[in-house]
C-alpha cells in the first residue's frame, strides 16, 4: 500500500512539473541565480539520459536547471553553476539514478579512483535552493568547487569547528568550500 501511495505521489509531482509553461520552468530554475547574473543565465532541462534541452540561451557563464522530482531531491530543487560544470551534473544524474545506495557509492568511488569522475571547474560556484515547495524556498546554499584541494594546499580547514569557511571532501574531485550560513 505504501508503494502505491508513494508512486501516486511521484506521478502527481511529475505531472505538475510537466504542466508548467516554458516561462514558468525558466522562472523557477532562475530562482537560485544571483540577481546580477539572472538575465544572462542559460536555463536547461535535463533528460533521463544526461543530455539536455536549452530552454533559454545564456550570455554569461551561468547555467540553471530544475532538479525537482529527480532521485534524491526535494519536491522543490533548483541549482545554478558554471556552464563548465554541465558534464559533472550530467554524470551526477547518472549516478543518482542508481537506486541502491551502496551500489551508487561504489560507482562514485570507482569513478573517483579510476579518474573518470568529471571534475567541476575550480573556483566555480554552486547555488542550490531546496524546499518542500516553492513557497518555502527562501535559502540558497552556496558552495565553491575546489577539486583536489586540501588543508595543506589551501590553508583552509577541513572541518567546520572554527566557524568559518571549510573544505568538505578534501582531496577529492568533490572537494568544495562550505560557506557558513548559506
Amino acid at each position: 500500500m505504501k508503494r502505491i501511495v508513494l508512486m501516486l505521489g511521484v506521478l502527481a509531482l511529475s505531472a505538475s512539473a510537466f504542466a508548467q509553461t516554458p516561462a514558468e520552468t525558466i522562472e523557477r530554475a532562475l530562482m537560485a541565480a544571483p540577481r546580477n547574473m539572472k538575465e544572462g543565465a542559460m536555463v536547461i532541462k535535463f533528460k533521463a539520459d544526461g543530455t539536455y534541452d536549452t530552454l533559454k540561451p545564456g550570455t554569461n557563464r551561468m547555467v540553471c536547471y530544475d532538479r525537482s522530482g529527480m532521485p534524491g531531491e526535494q519536491p522543490f530543487s533548483v541549482q545554478c553553476t558554471s556552464v563548465a560544470n554541465i558534464p559533472r551534473v550530467a554524470q551526477n544524474l547518472k549516478f543518482e539514478a542508481i537506486a541502491d545506495k551502496a551500489a551508487r557509492q561504489a560507482a562514485l568511488d570507482a569513478a573517483e579512483k579510476n579518474g573518470t569522475r568529471a571534475k567541476p571547474e575550480y573556483g566555480s560556484v554552486w547555488l542550490t535552493m531546496n524546499a518542500p515547495d516553492k513557497e518555502h524556498a527562501t535559502r540558497i546554499h552556496t558552495t565553491i568547487a575546489v577539486p583536489g584541494a586540501t588543508t595543506a594546499s589551501t590553508g583552509i580547514p577541513d572541518n567546520n569547528k572554527q566557524g568559518g569557511v571549510w573544505i568538505m571532501n578534501a582531496g577529492t574531485s568533490t572537494a568544495h568550500l562550505m560557506t557558513p550560513g548559506s
